[in-house]
């Protein structure tokens, strides 16, 4: 059996904001190395206008970001949540985190949505091959609002205590993942790489 901390969990969705730092939250509670991120081109938010969201760089710091909303509109961000979730974000990590930057390594990478898990295979199957260390790319749909991102972060959760338990993961992997599924009637993507 693996304890939760020896596995190396990233998870990502597009801006690195709500499902992703969710997850990150509560998995970072319960004892796993964990980090997120976004795959997106830039971090996108709700503005006052469905057309016109509020845009901004990766790197750009969460405390950033809460003083550039609430100087626009404080009891709009407020009563949509983005503050809430900007306050949460700040108290676990400095700044959104694009998953095309990152040099790190992780034995399991878990995903959103479809559109983010293409973004991360594709970009995995891009990059030069290092030391043929493989790692499990999994998504878990989960819709982006905040009640659901809760949701989602039990699901990835419970998925990933389950993980935990196999003494070998690339072997009991598929099995476990048709557990999960089946006890969770959920559809699990999932893609082995190498780093």
């Amino acid at each position: 059996m693996t304890a939760p901390g020896k596995l190396s969990v990233a998870v990502v969705c597009s801006s690195n904001m709500n499902r992703s730092m969710e997850a990150h939250n509560f998995l970072a509670k319960k004892g796993f190395n964990v980090r997120s991120y976004g795959t997106g081109e830039r971090v996108k938010l709700p503005g006052i206008a469905f057309d016109k969201p509020n845009v901004y760089e990766f790197g750009t710091s969460y405390e950033e970001i809460y003083r550039d909303l609430e100087a626009k509109d404080k009891e709009f961000y407020t009563q949509n949540g983005l503050l809430h979730m900007l306050d949460r974000n700040r108290r676990i990590k400095k700044c959104p985190e694009r998953f095309q930057e990152t040099k790190e390594q992780f034995d399991i990478i878990i995903t959103v949505e479809e559109r983010v898990y293409d973004l991360v295979v594709m970009h995995m199957e891009s990059m030069e091959s290092v030391d043929n260390r493989p790692v499990h790319v999994l998504n878990v749909d989960v819709v982006d609002n905040a009640e659901d991102a809760l949701m989602g972060a039990f699901l990835i959760t419970d998925m990933l205590n389950l993980l935990a338990k196999s003494n070998d993961i690339d072997n009991d992997i598929d099995e476990m993942i048709q557990e999960f599924e089946e006890r969770r009637n959920r559809v699990i993507l999932h893609s082995v790489l190498f780093y």
